[in-house]
């Protein structure tokens, strides 16, 4: 699997330069809008084509399931997930919280997962069954026990708001009572190399991507963290609505969303 991560590795670092090196560069002419609340750049575009050219360089025969590009070459057992910019409102906007997400599953088990941070040049990987690292040196999920004085991270559900809104709403409110502090920078996969490497004491969303979820997953379960589906009978990156933390995070955050799981049930 290693050399798998090295790809992955040069992969993200590539898209990472590209995005870096147009960051503030975008203006209105430069955007488009894929769906409601959707939006993409030429950049989003050139670094996933990158990405693109480099896991073919190597493995021509795998697929890719790309946030610009679709799914390509589907009959292959190694499927690479890859987002090139993971943060794309914040991206158009200046606002230098973004990343590159790339993981690879081989016979639909994620086995690589990459993220790479240009602004603060931080690459979080791992590979199943070897743990995280942050650049080069191993993370482990945080070891706070209790939601009191704990901080989540999260993100609003920006896609069909009038389904996922006053459920999402609700659990807010829930949590707010309890934790120390709530953060919503806007970058789900960078949230979730956070929780992966202690940074937050757990994270949940509702309604995000693969892409914006595998190669994160993955980083959490080796660094000791526990990935769990929000809707009961989903599939977390499969589904994008999930929640995550360390192990005591993870059963004291269960206990505020278990109540809501008939309403959660309608978006299965």
């Amino acid at each position: 699997m290693q050399a798998f991560l090295n790809t992955a590795i040069k992969a993200a670092r590539k898209a990472g330069d590209i995005a870096q090196i147009n960051f503030d560069r975008i203006g209105s002419n430069d955007v488009r809008t894929k769906g409601y609340n959707e939006f993409v750049t030429h950049v989003d575009e050139k670094a996933e084509q990158a990405i693109i050219e480099i896991i073919h360089s190597r493995y021509p025969d795998h697929s890719i399931l790309g946030e610009e590009h679709g799914m390509q070459d589907k009959n292959s057992e190694f499927l690479w997930i890859i987002d090139p910019i993971d943060g794309t409102t914040n991206y158009i906007h200046g606002f230098p919280v973004y990343c590159v997400s790339i993981a690879l599953k081989v016979k639909d088990r994620l086995e690589v997962g990459v993220i790479y941070d240009p602004s603060r040049q931080e690459l979080f990987t791992a590979i199943r069954g070897m743990g995280s690292q942050l650049d080069g040196r191993k993370i482990r999920v945080s070891k706070h026990h209790a939601l009191q004085g704990s901080l989540l991270g999260t993100g609003f559900p920006f896609r069909d708001q009038k389904d996922w809104l006053e459920v999402y709403l609700d659990i807010f409110t829930d949590f707010t009572k309890i934790v120390g502090a709530i953060r919503r920078p806007g970058s789900a996969a960078l949230d979730l190399a956070y929780v992966a490497s202690g940074r937050y004491d757990g994270f949940w969303e509702f309604g995000l991507k693969p892409w914006d979820v595998a190669a994160g997953a993955l980083l959490i379960q080796e660094a000791g963290g526990i990935v769990h589906n929000i809707i009961p009978g989903t599939d977390p990156v499969e589904s994008g609505s999930l929640f995550c933390g360390n192990p005591k995070i993870f059963e004291a955050m269960k206990e505020i969303i278990s109540p809501y799981e008939k309403r959660l049930k309608a978006f299965a």
